[in-house]
């Protein structure tokens, strides 16, 4: 199980349905939602200045096509300024796009675990888990 998951989407309802699949799976102990990459970039910037080096979450999921700023623009910002107090981080893209570039592009990024298509569903976090 996850300790702390932080599940970025500017969907709301997307994210709704992810934290629904998320509890019924007992995939994380703690959900935090976040609507854009700019507000999970500001809840880093808040968690940076209080944390204790451990309390951030393990795994995040990251939708690529969100208005202002992108999946792609958060995932640079989030390395260049945050990756290095938060090594145990990973991030699993959790996108519509069947683009075989944006597939690509994410196997540039150590960070990147892996690449899923929405929706994401109990069977999923399952294969997760194990």
């Amino acid at each position: 199980m996850i300790n702390k998951l932080l599940c970025i989407d500017d969907d709301e309802t997307t994210l709704m349905l992810i934290k629904l699949v998320i509890d019924k799976a007992i995939f994380a102990r703690e959900v935090i939602l976040k609507s854009s990459g700019q507000a999970a970039l500001d809840y880093y910037t808040e968690l940076s200045d209080k944390s204790t080096g451990t309390d951030y979450p393990e795994l995040i999921f990251l939708d690529l096509n969100m208005p202002i700023m992108s999946g792609w623009e958060f995932l640079d910002e989030f390395i260049e300024k945050y990756y290095s107090k938060m090594i145990n981080t990973k991030v699993l893209i959790h996108s519509s796009s069947t683009n075989p570039m944006d597939k690509a592009k994410a196997n540039e990024y150590p960070i990147v675990l892996g690449y899923i298509a929405k929706p994401i569903t109990v069977d999923l976090l399952k294969k997760l888990i194990n």
